[in-house]
């Protein structure tokens, strides 16, 4: 009978020893400060797929760049200082008309409260570029929106990405096309300044940069092969629907009520 229970023992002291160990890794997941546990934490579930806090997040900053990115492009062609400055701030209208209508749609469709004002920092560039004239216009313009734009940009291909909710995706892919669209026109100008961007975005990274080698002065290195597919492969679409240097920002307009649910 000894023998017996000894081995019970035994044997029950081995599986509480493998459920201890096996425990944590079932449950790391449900465990505050894990990735996980963040994401669930911030999510709600939609008809639309599940909102987490970094979707919200970008519906509100997709808001907060028309509020003030529309009135910087009214203010452009008010001053109309050069051709290429006007043009800009017509894109910056065009684009934040038509993505303010999405973003309020699908905001009202999600329960997402957006703001009607820009924010301090917002309005602050809109005082500067108020109080600019001449030259110092058009450069603090064009920089300040391109700056702007450039943050942006890679927030959006994040949450395109990650986000499993199919109204976010698609608010994602529009603002994609609508930021790309005003970095461009915005480089038009020749007013930005490229070394400004680049020691601002060195400044703000925290890893050593990676990457092939640096070219050795006075030598070629040996012509690439095209990448093409093997054998005969029937394609039908096009590389880009614009032409080089362009964004087609074309696309139907949204239907819906923005105070409340799409028809």
């Amino acid at each position: 009978m000894r023998r017996i229970n000894g081995t019970a023992l035994v044997i029950a002291a081995l599986v509480a020893t493998v459920g201890a160990l096996a425990f944590p890794v079932w449950s790391y997941a449900d465990r505050s400060g894990t990735g996980p546990a963040n994401l669930a934490a911030g999510t709600v579930n939609t008809r639309w797929g599940p909102l987490s806090a970094s979707d919200r997040d970008l519906i509100v900053r997709v808001r907060l760049a028309g509020l003030w990115e529309l009135p910087a492009g009214q203010q452009a062609i008010e001053r109309a200082p050069t051709k290429a400055i006007k043009e800009a701030g017509d894109h910056l209208i065009v684009g934040h008309t038509d993505l303010d209508k999405r973003v309020r749609i699908i905001a009202a469709q999600l329960g997402v409260e957006l703001p009607n004002q820009p924010n301090e920092q917002q309005q602050g560039w809109l005082d500067e570029l108020t109080a600019a004239q001449g030259k110092d216009y058009e450069r603090k313009f064009a920089n300040l929106l391109r700056s702007a734009h450039g943050k942006i940009f890679p927030a959006i291909g994040a949450v395109r990405n990650s986000t499993r909710n199919t109204l976010v995706r698609q608010l994602a892919s529009d603002a994609n096309q609508t930021v790309l669209d005003h970095i461009t026109v915005l480089e038009k100008t020749g007013e930005v300044d490229f070394d400004a961007i680049a020691n601002d975005t060195a400044a703000g990274a925290t890893a050593s940069p990676t990457g092939p080698p640096p070219p050795t002065v006075g030598s070629s290195p040996a012509s690439a092969p095209p990448a093409v597919p093997s054998g005969d492969v029937d394609v039908s679409s096009s590389p880009s629907p614009a032409a080089p240097g362009e964004v087609n920002t074309g696309r139907p307009d949204p239907t819906g009520d923005p105070a409340g649910e799409v028809g």
